[in-house]
């Protein structure tokens, strides 16, 4: 489960003016990010690493089951991984092609609302990002024809990320998915969404419960939790930072 770039530690994101002076003369750094760092420090905290919100309940006790900060990247790590998801016309995002079986498939060199196709995403010549639909009554029919068998005989599929609601939890059709990456040995990560609608209070229980489930439960999937929001944009960038660490995009 180990992946490049892993620490133990965190806070070297906060410590200003230092960053904010190196990052001004790594020139990749974009102007969107740059603009990030220039947020006050709690905001920048908070949307950074929106689980340290919660942390702060947890003393003066802790938790040692909580694995919080062991992916723990360095500002400038974060600044590159978000220039590879930024689209220049040096660092093209393309939309490749959808697949509703697996023959239909598009052979690539890298694997990559309610979907029903598997749709490819080519990120730069970084690597390629495969948005697939979820387990569920609303799943298509050719769910297991398509889906378990693309993951279970793609050989250099890198991570596999389970998108868990935080507000509800994980429900049967997670736990279906949970089992089938068990069951394949495929490494994978627990992603939990939207964070916006949930209280620091309800998310902190959603993430206690889910963190013992995780520790207790499964083999193959990474101890950290990724929460993240579409609406605040809060997790993302670390998200983003972990998906080009384990691809080896940040070597």
């Amino acid at each position: 489960m180990a992946a490049p770039g892993l620490r133990l530690g965190a806070g070297r994101l906060f410590e200003m003016p230092a960053v904010l002076e190196r990052l001004s003369r790594y020139n990749s750094t974009s102007q969107a990010f740059a603009e990030v760092l220039r947020l006050p420090k709690q905001q920048l905290r908070k949307l950074l690493y929106p689980l340290q919100e919660v942390e702060r309940f947890l003393a003066p006790y802790g938790r040692q089951d909580l694995h919080l900060r062991i992916f723990d990247p360095s500002p400038e790590d974060i600044a590159r991984a978000d220039n590879i998801f930024t689209a220049t016309e040096r660092n093209r995002i393309d939309y490749v092609s959808s697949a509703v079986r697996i023959d239909h498939a598009p052979d690539l060199p890298r694997p990559e609302g309610h979907t029903k196709k598997m749709n490819f995403f080519k990120v730069g010549k970084h690597f390629t990002v495969v948005d697939m639909p979820g387990y569920g009554f609303r799943a298509p029919e050719d769910f297991v024809d398509m889906v378990e068998t693309y993951l279970k005989e793609r050989r250099n599929l890198k991570r596999t990320f389970l998108l868990v609601d935080s507000v509800v939890g994980i429900q049967k059709t997670d736990n279906i998915a949970i089992e089938m990456c068990e069951e394949f040995a495929l490494p994978y990560v627990i992603v939990l969404t939207k964070i916006d609608k949930s209280s620091k209070g309800h998310l902190l229980k959603q993430v206690l419960q889910i963190q013992k489930f995780v520790n207790m439960k499964t083999q193959g999937c990474f101890p950290q939790l990724f929460p993240v929001s579409a609406v605040t944009f809060s997790g993302i960038h670390l998200l983003r930072c972990f998906i080009a660490s384990v691809t080896g995009s940040l070597d």
